[in-house]
């Protein structure tokens, strides 16, 4: 277990510094190409790997920690419950979305982010529908307390809030990507939101709902009990890459689509961790329902 924790915490440490070269390169080095000239050696060799697996690397590093974090804290059947519906159904909608324009809209990758699936779609591209959408799912799930009052509307309002807050995410991250100065797609007819169309969002919002309902059902007989320290390694890869996509906004001039991932992302992110079950908390439920067959037994004998 300590061998997958130091994994965990460096594939975790990579991503994050994976994405402050790749926001050096995009924002400093391509438009001032002058600059590497003044870098050193070993500068220069840094930002030529960050231009050319930058954006591969970070995505790949995000996945193995989450990946590694869902095993540790909740077991590999668990994880890949997570992983599988997640990977397929967003490779199969981003698929969908390439070559038909259905469910987001008319657009294409262009090179940066890695090997495309069918001639169209990065394979780096389900791994972040994977990890963005894990820990935005986590934190909803276990803020909502769906599993120590399980309902269907405690369900379907964790489902819903992890769907809104992955395309939060994207209505920071898809403007500023798209239209950078080193752009990673493109869209074939530009929408009103900044580029994008709204399609775009109900896109993201079907999609992220789809694969976690399915991650629910897959579930369903195993109840997660996490507490609120056990949440912050999800709240830290999600606000590290709102973060990014952030950067990334402010520097295309880009400030509504921050506002409003703010508001409905970043926010709601913060006050599911903070309504998560603290350890004391936690105990004292355990305690609770210890507590219950034991009194059982003494009636029974009586």
């Amino acid at each position: 277990m300590r061998q997958l924790v130091i994994f965990e915490r460096v594939y975790l440490i990579g991503h994050i510094v994976s994405m402050v070269f790749g926001l050096v390169g995009i924002l400093l080095i391509i438009p001032n190409a002058e600059l590497i000239l003044s870098l050193s050696e070993v500068g220069q060799t840094a930002m030529q790997w960050s231009m050319a697996g930058g954006g591969v690397a970070y995505m790949i590093l995000g996945a193995l920690a989450v990946f590694l974090y869902a095993k540790r804290t909740l077991g590999l059947g668990r994880a890949l419950c997570f992983f599988i519906p997640a990977v397929s159904i967003s490779l199969t909608s981003e698929l969908l979305g390439t070559s038909t324009g259905f469910p987001f809209g008319g657009y294409s990758y262009l090179s940066g982010l890695g090997y495309k699936i069918a001639g169209l779609v990065p394979f780096t591209i389900p791994l972040s529908w994977f990890y963005v959408g894990f820990v935005s799912y986590l934190l909803a799930r276990v803020g909502l307390e769906v599993d120590q009052k399980p309902s269907l509307l405690r369900h379907v309002g964790a489902i819903a809030l992890g769907a809104l807050l992955l395309t939060s995410w994207d209505f920071v991250l898809d403007p500023a990507m798209s239209q950078t100065s080193l752009p990673f797609w493109y869209w074939h007819q530009p929408g009103a939101f900044f580029g994008m169309p709204y399609q775009n969002f109900a896109g993201w919002m079907g999609t992220g709902s789809v694969f976690m309902t399915a991650a629910a059902l897959l579930w369903r007989n195993n109840p997660i009990k996490l507490e609120r320290s056990q949440l912050n390694i999800p709240l830290i890869v999600y606000l590290a890459n709102f973060g990014f996509a952030t950067v990334m906004s402010l520097a295309a001039g880009f400030s509504i689509p921050i506002v409003l991932g703010v508001l409905l992302g970043v926010a709601p992110a913060v006050a599911l961790w903070l309504r998560s079950p603290s350890f004391s908390t936690a105990v004292a439920v355990e305690a609770t329902t210890k507590e219950v067959p034991v009194t059982s037994v003494n009636v029974a004998f009586k």
